[in-house]
């Protein structure tokens, strides 16, 4: 088995503020997506949430601005790593990620091993 880490990316639109009811039930979507990878026992690692407002990036010459991307139209917001025989069953739990349903997406990454140059 080797380890993929799906990175969860979202919008950065301000005008896209769901409901209380709507949040409920993108939380209950993600519990439930979650929980069949780990059934499968294939989720290696139940990742974490990443601060959107909470972030600064360190550039070269001592430079530190706002964020980590001050200008593009999309943040990071999270990841969870799955393990699985190949990288198109980690796309296969990707494309079933509730995060595609509010305009998200979600990157796909292999795990390196330090004896790995991939």
């Amino acid at each position: 088995m080797k380890e993929f880490v799906l990175i969860f990316r979202n919008s950065n639109n301000p005008d896209s503020k769901p409901s209380p009811e709507q949040m409920q039930e993108v939380m209950t979507a993600w519990m439930n997506w979650m929980g069949s990878i780990a059934a499968q026992n294939k989720l290696a690692h139940s990742g974490n949430r990443l601060s959107v407002t909470n972030a600064k990036t360190v550039k070269p010459n001592n430079v530190i601005t706002d964020g980590p991307y001050t200008e593009i139209k999309e943040f990071i917001n999270g990841y969870i790593v799955v393990k699985t025989v190949n990288i198109d069953e980690a796309i296969d739990f990707a494309k079933e990620c509730p995060i595609l349903k509010v305009g998200g997406n979600v990157e796909v990454r292999a795990v390196v091993a330090p004896d790995d140059n991939s």
